[in-house]
């Protein structure tokens, strides 16, 4: 196609974007880190930042041509490998006023945080090589053919009318399921039930939901893949959203507790982002509202019931990223209209019910790609190595930090880590378990 057609302004706002949904990672980094223990704080931290590097390295080696370059219904061929074709002019079927290459750099930082976010359900056991290895698989026999048949031009999905606005599936679903299978195969950390797992540093966690909050509009709005009114609707339904999950989960955490926490008013902001990426460019401010708060009612009695059970999901991955983004992708097959985007389609509400049978379909596939892909990966890994780093690293006050990094956050003692396990902010603020129940089991 010629370049003539590219619009410089649609272009700006899809790169602006992908700077956007990059700046998601730090603040995934922030957010993760903020709510583990000060002596693993950098292993999680770097969780998230080497996805951003190992994923972008694969994504132009052959991870876009498997999500996007045309071959099967199933997956992708490797055409475009290496970037082969992806170049300055436009591709119609991504973007046909912008450059193909500005859709594969931005689809790159997708890919980056999706995998990034199941680390959350690993933090404090598993090895970093083992976790970097596991990126790399997951990415590439999980996230490349499940983007493809959502996203991709002839995948199967996308040819049945899956509505997936900006990853609701592709991301949230796959990553959250993915994250409640490891953690299930790599067990729970040995502290659990033995001392008090709480935040070492709430404001790191309170200041990496405002970065997400902040790049999500790059994540949702940037989908439109054009500065339109689309654009517009999308950027509006995601802050509308998570506002809405915000109050909802204060208010279930002041009727079930008496008090709102700073951990649960973030998760609540996360819950919301997640709930409307597959809706964000396919509903009205009006359904924004109600699958934000559907969204973090699903997700904050996922973790009451998860906090019942032995599963070690460290940081409620599959509660936030998996439930939210399941009621998320189901909801939009209820709120769905064309009015909001004649290129969509119409849900429950507008007529057209058999669209909620094919956001179920999506959302199994998805499930079942991801519990599968990541339990045939971990297995495999397993067979070769250790997940898990050594009892001893567990057990000694240095952490995973010191024995995989060589390093640690910070310097001078552990910043507010006691003898019993509990958490003093600056000496003033002591967070006891009981606090955090409800935000983070």
């Amino acid at each position: 196609m010629s370049a003539s057609v590219i619009s410089a302004g649609d272009t700006a706002w899809v790169l602006v974007s992908a700077a956007l949904v990059m700046l998601m990672l730090p603040g995934l980094a922030f957010f993760y880190g903020g709510l583990v223990r000060s002596s693993s704080s950098l292993n999680t931290l770097m969780m998230t930042i080497a996805a951003l590097g190992i994923v972008s390295v694969q994504w132009v080696v052959c991870g876009y041509s498997l999500a996007f370059s045309p071959l099967a219904p199933y997956i992708g061929g490797l055409s475009w490998a290496g970037f082969a074709h992806v170049g300055l002019d436009a591709n119609p079927s991504y973007g046909p006023t912008i450059p193909h290459l500005a859709f594969a750099a931005f689809q790159s930082m997708f890919a980056a945080i999706t995998v990034a976010l199941i680390s959350g359900a690993v933090v404090e056991r598993m090895r970093f090589r083992m976790y970097l290895a596991f990126a790399l698989c997951w990415t590439t026999l999980v996230y490349d053919p499940l983007a493809h048949w959502v996203w991709g031009d002839g995948g199967w999905l996308h040819t049945l009318g899956a509505l997936d606005f900006a990853g609701g599936t592709v991301v949230h679903v796959s990553a959250g399921t993915s994250a409640l299978v490891a953690a299930i195969m790599l067990g729970k950390r040995r502290d659990v039930g033995r001392a008090a797992l709480v935040p070492h540093n709430v404001p790191a966690t309170l200041l990496g939901a405002g970065l997400l909050w902040f790049g999500w509009f790059g994540f949702n709005a940037g989908s439109a893949l054009a500065a339109s009114g689309v654009a517009a609707n999308a950027f509006v339904t995601t802050n509308t959203a998570a506002a809405a999950a915000l109050t909802t989960w204060m208010l279930l955490d002041l009727g079930r507790t008496g008090r709102s926490t700073a951990v649960g008013a973030a998760t609540g902001v996360v819950v919301g982002l997640v709930a409307i990426t597959p809706a964000a460019g396919f509903v009205t401010p009006v359904a924004a509202l109600a699958i934000g708060a559907l969204g973090a009612g699903a997700s904050y009695a996922a973790i009451q019931l998860r906090a019942r059970t032995r599963i070690d999901d460290a940081l409620d991955v599959f509660a936030c990223h998996g439930v939210a983004g399941i009621a998320g992708a189901l909801l939009t097959g209820v709120f769905a209209t064309r009015a909001v985007n004649p290129g969509g389609g119409d849900g429950l509400l507008a007529g057209n019910p058999a669209q909620l049978g094919i956001q179920l379909l999506a959302v199994s596939a998805a499930i079942v790609i991801a519990g599968a892909g990541t339990a045939l990966i971990l297995g495999a890994l397993r067979a070769v190595a250790s997940l898990r780093v050594p009892l001893g690293v567990e057990i000694t006050g240095g952490g995973i930090d010191i024995a995989e990094h060589g390093e640690r956050a910070y310097h001078g003692g552990d910043l507010g880590e006691t003898a019993g396990g509990d958490v003093d902010l600056g000496g003033s603020v002591v967070l006891v378990a009981s606090e955090v129940a409800g935000a983070h089991g």
